[in-house]
């Protein structure tokens, strides 16, 4: 069985700096009561030692909860809602119930969520980032609870991560385009996220390979239909000769497939367009939406198999879980 080790207390953070208790407990709920040469240290000592602000008695802070920490940085993206019917899937039927995180892919807001459960003395996290903070990392070796992170199998992982190749699949689905005669192609990427990068790197590759110009519009903006739209207003305008388009998901895609219909432009005839995840609605679209299908509902199973196995002592098997992606052609690109 996992034992959760003796977290950092006031005491300890107290000590350090060489104050009070209350002064660190006064400095945690009103820091303008510090000075601020004060403030330093005790933030200073704060993060070298991973201190968590305990949420629950103190009695309970070595027990089981029998609850489990998801982040994902989207309520209302399809791929992260499959991600956590999977783990559900296997977690319910156990006894373990999902404490659900979201931090709109922002690092200090991961940062503020994971303080949060770990407060509440959750049983083990499940993070859909392979990029921390530092003190990200600080608190999860503080805490002592297995970690799983998703969707990606390249990045180096805290402990164990379940994920595909985003660098592979992009390049794989470029190639394809490639081959059905598609060589002026605009990428399409959104929120600039860690896996935004990688597939833009596998987009870049396969267009050097085969000695053609690579040129992506990025946005930090959130995906959407409305957004894909206008990302083909702008790659129109600024590359006239484009005839496909790679997304970064389903949802620009989509956008840009109808957009593509209200300026009167056949797909894939003129402009082939693919996009990325394969969401239901990407298969009754006519014509059907080319798109690489990832394994998400799969991940999100295998996560919570691996960590239950974890959480009754058995020790990592696999460190790195890497799932195969699937290619759909679909009808978008010429045959």
């Amino acid at each position: 069985m996992t034992t959760k080790k003796k977290r950092p207390t006031l005491q300890d953070v107290a000590d350090r700096v060489g104050i009070t208790k209350m002064t660190v407990s006064r400095y945690l709920k009103k820091p303008e009561q510090v000075s601020v040469a004060l403030h330093e240290k005790i933030q200073s000592a704060l993060d070298e030692l991973g201190y968590i602000p305990n949420k629950v008695p103190d009695m309970l802070s070595s027990a089981k909860s029998h609850a489990i920490g998801v982040l994902v940085p989207s309520l209302t993206n399809q791929v992260f809602s499959e991600v956590i019917r999977g783990f559900e899937s296997v977690t319910e039927p156990a006894g373990y119930q999902t404490m659900l995180a979201h931090y709109g892919y922002s690092q200090s807001a991961e940062e503020a969520r994971i303080a949060t459960l770990l407060g509440y003395n959750v049983d083990g996290l499940i993070l859909s980032e392979s990029v921390h903070t530092e003190r990200v990392r600080r608190m999860i070796k503080t805490a002592g609870v297995p970690v799983i992170e998703l969707m990606d199998s390249v990045s180096p992982a805290i402990e164990q991560a379940i994920g595909f190749d985003n660098s592979a699949a992009a390049l794989a689905m470029t190639e394809l385009m490639i081959s059905r005669g598609h060589h002026h192609i605009v990428y399409f990427a959104a929120r600039m996220d860690a896996r935004t990068r990688l597939k833009i790197k596998g987009y870049e590759q396969a267009m050097h390979k085969h000695h053609l110009e690579p040129f992506s519009l990025q946005t930090e903006e959130a995906s959407s239909f409305t957004r894909g739209a206008l990302l083909l207003r702008q790659a129109l305008q600024q590359r006239p000769s484009l005839d496909g388009i790679f997304c970064t998901n389903d949802d620009l895609a989509i956008g840009a497939f109808y957009e593509c219909q209200r300026q009167g432009i056949p797909v894939p005839e003129q402009i082939g367009i693919a996009g990325f995840h394969g969401h239901d609605i990407s298969g009754a679209m006519v014509p059907r939406l080319a798109t690489v299908v990832t394994p998400r509902e799969e991940m999100g199973r295998l996560a919570a198999e691996n960590l239950l196995a974890r959480l009754q002592g058995s020790p990592i098997a696999r460190q790195i879980i890497d799932l195969p992606f699937r290619l759909e052609a679909g009808e978008s690109l010429r045959r």
